[in-house]
């Protein structure tokens, strides 16, 4: 049987961009961030660092930023919490003011790794607002065919975009602990492969969830050419792992960022009952409470 993604309207190439770069109604924004890795023992498992510099030094042309980490996740959450979800009024009025509402489409994008721009999406989509796509490839395969870039900053009108929340995308951990009692429901791990066996301790205590699979997000996206795999391909590596987008899935991964990929991935299968854990190892790892397993 031959797979293929169920809402190509999400993802788009390059080439659709530069066709569109100009339309009057769409808005490009880059979300880089990067995450500087801390020794254990430290309050929270890294730093966080905005891509703004990098954005300043040349973009797709056009293109706003947004910062993730200053800008559009709940600074009330504790240190070790960073990118949780601001509540959907919230984060509404904040896009709002940068362009997002009716009659708009959003491209975003992001350099190094494509969760960035998944993350964005998926925080989009939690609020109902449907018309944003991630670009396929990110700043990578832009530069590599010469598209054009610029160094100016755009500013777009304000717009009102009306939240239409979908607060079942994003769960807790008590949501969690129901899962795992739910022999319907997979949990996910979207982390590389050494975490999820326990060999790092990156989060607190080392170990996966239990009775979770390993899908890593690094696996779902082509090393050479930084695109998403294709349907086949991408729907393979999950069922090998014993996942079915039939069913109910819940992925996780350090902060609910490389998560948002492996979602994205499995929403283009026609996965239609999955959620992300925010918080995911970061609070996990660290509430002794919580069940733990390692190989």
């Amino acid at each position: 049987m031959t797979e293929k993604y169920r809402h190509p309207d999400t993802l788009v190439s390059t080439d659709w961009l530069a066709d569109h770069l100009h339309d009057p109604d769409l808005r490009v924004f880059e979300c880089t961030t990067y995450l500087d890795y801390l020794p254990p023992g430290h309050e929270a498992p890294y730093r966080v660092v905005s891509g703004r510099a990098d954005y300043e030094r040349g973009h797709i042309k056009g293109a706003g930023f947004l910062d993730l980490q200053n800008e559009l996740s709940n600074s009330d959450s504790p240190a070790h919490l960073r990118f949780t979800m601001l509540p959907a009024e919230t984060l509404a009025n904040a896009l709002g003011k940068r362009g997002f509402g009716d009659g708009i489409r959003v491209v975003v994008y992001s350099r190094g790794r494509m969760v960035w721009s998944t993350r964005l999406w998926w925080m989009l989509r939690a609020i109902g607002f449907d018309s944003a796509a991630v670009l396929d490839g990110g700043w990578e395969k832009w530069v590599q065919e010469e598209r054009p870039t610029s160094m100016e900053e755009p500013t777009f009108p304000p717009a009102t975009l009306r939240p239409r929340p979908r607060p079942q995308l994003f769960v807790t951990k008590e949501a969690v602990r129901t899962a795992m009692e739910n022999p319907k429901t997979r949990l996910i791990n979207a982390l590389d492969a050494d975490l999820h066996r326990g060999e790092n301790p990156r989060y607190g205590r080392p170990g996966r969830i239990p009775g979770s699979v390993n899908v890593p997000s690094s696996s779902l996206v082509d090393p050479e050419t930084n695109t998403i795999l294709s349907a086949d391909q991408a729907a393979a590596r999950f069922r090998d792992a014993g996942v079915d987008p039939e069913q109910s899935n819940v992925v996780y991964c350090g902060g609910g960022i490389a998560a948002t990929l492996d979602a994205f991935v499995l929403h283009q299968l026609g996965c239609r009952n999955l959620s992300v854990y925010d918080a995911s190892m970061s609070e996990w790892a660290r509430d002794s409470s919580l069940p733990i397993e390692t190989d």
